[in-house]
């Protein structure tokens, strides 16, 4: 399955992100732009507009998505320029994790949202198999295929059938660090795993301890893992463990998890030991690696490119104080894990198909793109959208691996086993990272809830 997209960006960005005012005043004033009577049925081309949506005065649309604190701040202004160009009402739902329960409340309640915002591939096979998701008209999908690599539609796809518009990517093949840790230390840019364990003991014998690790969300250990496992198995093993064709008791599973243990199982390289890692929420780890002067909690913290919105609430600089380098190869490849955010319709009708159009092309992740924090994997953004250097190059690497990505492991699983908070892999893992000398238990632990969630054998 060839995927690379939601970082569970959707969860990082609880904290708000210092914005730039500029771009806050990029949408501030375009919704009082009164729209010329054009007495045709389609909107006008708007400046910088790329695709034709209809009007639709009058009608009403519902989208509801994870997001919250700044990310949901920037795109509602993307929304606000789909309201500009069709004359529609957008209302932003606020919705909880795991989504698929949320929104099984909404259809049970019968009033589920017109569209979704899915995390997971594995949120849209399962409204589908439940027959909540409608799939893509023929105008979205002809601004699906003119803007998007194949990889990235047959993410958005089931059974064939294209459901999916992934509006936002992550990659989550990263690692952040404090540039002024690294340099007192003298530690070097890592390539290799042996290298990030030379550059790791470098800056431990600078006094810093190397690595913060958010061990209070299961989530961004799951990402751990499996870029780990990428590099090391390959994405043919990485396919089937993903599918679960193969069993978490598998050796592969064991070399895995052992190597992590060569940073997790180090209580001197974790900021606060295990007991610390597994009480850091995700913001904290970024925000403690880049504040504290000279001796900042850490040096360094795994994870995607949405770690930038929370460096944007320190003072440190992106590019400047704060740096990055790609995960390191375990194996013979570095690995490329993205993770993404799919629009899906889950009630039918011009409207939502219009706003699904409009997500596909490049004008709405232009604007979002130009906010910061945000990966779009529509390759036909241009690259000069993203503010700064940093993102660029982040940008550049999503679009240049084509379809050699893979999409996030746990995003693939059924939610019970790879997107529920204190259940599953994010729980097996996080017991791991009390006790990473248990390879075995854990391993032992992850299969059953895997055989639980994916149903015996499938």
């Amino acid at each position: 399955m060839h995927s690379s997209s939601t970082i569970r960006t959707h969860r990082t960005v609880t904290t708000l992100a210092a914005l730039l005012a500029g771009a806050l005043a990029l949408t501030a004033c375009s919704s009082s732009s009164k729209d010329k009577k054009t007495g045709a049925d389609e909107t006008g081309p708007a400046t910088g507009s790329t695709v034709t949506l209809p009007r639709l005065n009058g009608a009403n649309l519902e989208i509801a998505a994870v997001w919250t604190g700044q990310e949901q701040k920037n795109f509602k202004q993307v929304l606000a320029e789909f309201e500009k160009r069709t004359g529609a009402k957008v209302t932003f739902v606020p919705a909880q994790d795991p989504i698929i329960n949320f929104l099984g409340s909404k259809i049970a309640g019968g009033q589920p949202p017109d569209v979704a915002m899915l995390p997971q591939p594995g949120a849209i096979k399962q409204a589908v198999q439940r027959g909540w998701a409608k799939p893509l008209g023929p105008a979205a999908l002809t601004e699906l295929q003119k803007n998007y690599s194949q990889g990235w539609q047959d993410i958005g796809k089931v059974d064939g059938k294209q459901y999916g518009v992934y509006y936002k990517a992550a990659n989550k093949s990263l690692i952040w660090y404090n540039a002024n840790v690294f340099q007192s230390a003298n530690a070097k840019e890592p390539k290799t795993w042996k290298d990030l364990l030379a550059a790791a003991q470098a800056v431990y014998d600078s006094g810093v301890t190397p690595f913060s690790v958010a061990g209070a969300d299961g989530w961004p250990l799951t990402d751990w893992f499996e870029n780990v496992y990428l590099s090391q198995a390959g994405p043919q093993k990485y396919d089937q463990l993903a599918q679960h064709k193969i069993k978490w008791t598998d050796p592969s599973v064991k070399q895995a998890l052992t190597t992590l243990a060569q940073i997790w199982g180090k209580k001197d390289y974790l900021a606060g030991g295990q007991d610390g890692a597994l009480q850091t929420e995700f913001p904290a780890s970024v925000t403690q690696t880049f504040t504290g002067g000279d001796q900042p909690k850490s040096a360094m913290v795994y994870e995607g490119d949405f770690v930038q919105v929370n460096i944007g609430e320190t003072k440190a600089k992106v590019g400047t104080d704060a740096k990055v380098f790609p995960f390191p190869a375990v194996g013979s490849t570095a690995p490329v894990v993205s993770g993404g955010d799919a629009a899906v319709i889950f009630k039918d009708s011009k409207a939502a198909q219009a706003l699904l159009t409009f997500l596909a092309s490049p004008d709405a992740a232009t604007i979002q793109a130009k906010l910061g924090g945000y990966l779009s994997p529509n390759k036909n953004v241009a690259v000069s959208a993203y503010p700064n250097a940093v993102q660029q190059k982040i940008a550049k690497a999503l679009i240049a691996s084509g379809d050699d990505f893979r999409f996030d492991m746990s995003d693939q699983a059924p939610q019970a086993f790879g997107g529920t908070p204190g259940k599953g892999e994010w729980k097996d893992l996080q017991d791991f990272l009390k006790n990473p000398a248990d390879v075995a238990g854990t391993q032992a632990k992850l299969e059953k809830d895997a055989a639980a969630a994916y149903g015996s054998g499938s």
